[in-house]
């Protein structure tokens, strides 16, 4: 049985979904045509509903909610993992207001968070994740930033502003709902449950051989060091990627909330397979 399967070329995705696509495991029988993507891509080839599994935003999840189902594993969230707001020089909160700013993808959970603490700023810029820093280097304005840049941008002289999953974390007491793992609602309910499984298996797997990076990650990276590929897993892949569990769950239930879903006249296996 084959499905289409995107997800982004990040470390922690590589990781978690390395020993599914390239038959380390047992796929019992399921087999799968991958595409990677940067996540805002991801975003919105899941709104045009182009793909039977994929990565996604959680700030996007309620634009798809009628068409996917979020699964148990694979997901990223935590705590002190938020998008870095930064500047090329040293600035304050009260500036930010005033500043374009460069967001990576209009759906992403960096615009969301970004827009909770920030809810007066108004001149922004959508760009690939990648292109940010470049553009605060340049002077164009301040950026929001995710994934490796977490890492490296301090190297490039470069200055945060503010973590912005603090004000989500402050105020919810909930980790920070980063990135899941949805699949086509109407795919069968056992076959939900056995790609949740196999994706659990898969991080297993993955972690049996850590810290060691395999190829796969490797030959993905876009030239990041060892100790960056490193750091990226370590922060995004954690016991919240096995499975989402009554906390994670809470923590997504709680954003969808703020985009005016109404979750409380719905089962939780609307949102979840478990």
């Amino acid at each position: 049985m084959l499905f289409t399967l995107a997800f982004s070329p990040c470390p922690n995705d590589t990781f978690i979904f390395d020993a599914l696509v390239n038959s380390k495991i047992d796929t019992e029988g399921f087999e799968f045509k991958v595409t990677l993507e940067d996540v805002e891509t991801l975003n919105n080839n899941a709104i045009s509903n182009q793909y039977d599994i994929s990565k996604i935003s959680y700030g996007v999840y309620h634009k798809i909610i009628n068409d996917y189902i979020i699964l148990d594993s694979g997901s990223a969230l935590g705590t002190g993992v938020g998008p870095l707001l930064i500047s090329k020089e040293k600035k304050y909160h009260d500036d930010v207001n005033q500043e374009t700013i460069a967001i990576p993808g209009e759906n992403t959970t960096a615009h969301f968070l970004f827009s909770m603490a920030y809810p007066k700023a108004k001149n922004k810029v959508f760009l690939r994740y990648d292109e940010i820093e470049d553009f605060v280097k340049q002077g164009k304005g301040l950026g929001v930033i995710i994934h490796e840049n977490r890492f490296t941008y301090q190297k490039k002289g470069l200055h945060k502003i503010v973590d912005l999953g603090d004000y989500w974390e402050k105020t919810t007491k909930d980790p920070i709902p980063l990135g899941g793992i949805v699949i086509r609602r109407n795919i069968e309910k056992s076959i939900q449950q056995k790609i949740t499984q196999l994706i659990q298996k898969s991080i297993v797997y993955a972690y049996s051989f850590y810290p060691e990076l395999n190829d796969y990650i490797r030959n993905n990276s876009q030239e990041m060091t060892d100790a960056v590929m490193h750091q990226h897993i370590e922060l995004y892949v954690n016991d919240y990627s096995k499975t989402l569990g009554p906390k994670g769950k809470e923590a997504v239930l709680k954003m969808l909330e703020v985009f005016n879903v109404d979750v409380a006249s719905k089962n939780e296996d609307y949102f979840f397979v478990v």
